[in-house]
């Protein structure tokens, strides 16, 4: 398959390179060609939407508002949001907003602006270093980035990340500003480059087809390959919602989806479902080893009718599985060198910043490293 079959790839000079064959090897995995994970892991996290602002208009999301109506967080307000994640013992900071926000909204910039932020990516900056006074990692999800706006942040962030969602051109991405396929992967590629540990993924059911989810997790195996800083791939399902008229897949497409995921992708990648929208129980023996950020103080603004589950629930998971359940940090023990709890490794993935943080002789530093000790 060549790039240029991806659309928006010839636009960022994107080239996926598989054999054809591969993609069609891939559809007929099953369940039954891959075995279950040894142990879960969770990353306990609090969820900070920065703003409700999006340049996009995908039609299943419900996260974004409309131009004048949506909000955006103040200095102040995060560190609130933050200071109670941190004495809820969370170690990440999971900070979400919608693309290039005020490239849309007006109000947004002019918000920005008048706190001294010439971009949203200047304003992430700040509440990173919030959240990392407060004694958390940052882990942020801003949508596409440019190479400028990704290192504007990357120092400051444990690590990051974009669902790819899909490789193809789907009808969920309408309106005048579509998501485009070829941005995402140009995002993936920008982060490694810059040696940012990375987080993508699938959205299932939103109109793709087999082969569209197969290419889709050879693209992700592909720039991996190349950089070697993809961390997690999560596969999500579509959920039911006010804005939404789309199908949640079925158990048996998820099992599908998924095994696929664990056949196609490299061990060290863990393949993630959300608990709180997914049929996790029923997707455990599918190669299933992460369980995602969950947040025991605030909800998923990104699907908000559907709730976190407590870490009892986790547990229950875990032992129906008859495997252990483990925390981690949003960043993975095979990011981290000599000194912080890992491997010494080729490449410096985290910034002398986050090391700083994970070795420093205070609550928050102990609380990372117990985290690490734990595994």
């Amino acid at each position: 398959m060549a790039g240029a079959e991806i659309p928006g790839a010839a636009e960022y000079d994107i080239r996926i390179e598989f054999d054809e064959r591969e993609a069609s090897n891939l559809l007929e995995i099953n369940p039954g060609d891959v075995s279950p994970a040894d142990e879960l892991t969770f990353a306990k996290n609090v969820f900070v939407p920065l703003t409700t602002a999006c340049r996009y208009t995908c039609t299943y999301c419900t996260y974004f508002d409309p131009p004048g109506e949506a909000s955006l967080l103040s200095p102040e307000e995060v560190r609130d949001i933050l200071e109670t994640g941190a004495d809820a013992g969370c170690t990440e900071a999971l900070f979400t907003f919608g693309d290039d926000p005020d490239d849309r909204y007006d109000r947004i910039h002019e918000q920005l602006d008048s706190w001294g932020h010439d971009s949203i990516h200047t304003y992430l900056r700040e509440v990173c270093e919030i959240a990392l006074d407060v004694g958390l990692l940052p882990h942020s999800n801003p949508g596409d980035q440019t190479r400028e706006q990704m290192a504007t942040v990357a120092d400051v962030n444990a690590s990051m990340g974009v669902m790819l969602e899909t490789v193809a051109d789907v009808d969920a991405h309408a309106g005048p500003r579509r998501k485009n396929p070829g941005q995402r992967l140009d995002t993936i590629r920008t982060a490694g480059e810059l040696g940012v540990p990375f987080t993508t993924g699938l959205l299932v059911g939103i109109g793709e087809d087999w082969r569209d989810r197969a290419k889709s997790l050879l693209a992700i195996r592909d720039l991996h390959e190349r950089y070697g800083h993809v961390q997690e791939v999560i596969v999500q399902n579509v959920v039911p919602n006010e804005r939404s008229n789309f199908d949640q897949p079925s158990v048996e497409t998820m099992r599908r989806v998924v095994s696929m995921a664990r056949y196609c992708l490299p061990d060290e990648i863990s393949v993630q479902v959300p608990p709180n929208l997914s049929p996790t129980r029923d997707l455990l023996d599918c190669g299933v080893d992460d369980l995602g950020g969950v947040s025991p103080i605030t909800d998923d603004y990104i699907n908000p009718e559907y709730e976190w589950p407590a870490l009892r629930e986790l547990e229950d998971i875990a032992d129906e599985a008859g495997v252990p359940l483990r925390e981690r940090l949003p960043v993975y023990r095979r990011f981290l060198s000599d000194g912080v709890g890992g491997e010494a490794t080729e490449n410096e993935w985290v910034s002398e910043t986050i090391r700083r943080a994970i070795e420093a002789d205070d609550e928050a530093g102990k609380r990372y490293r117990a985290v690490l000790d734990a595994e």
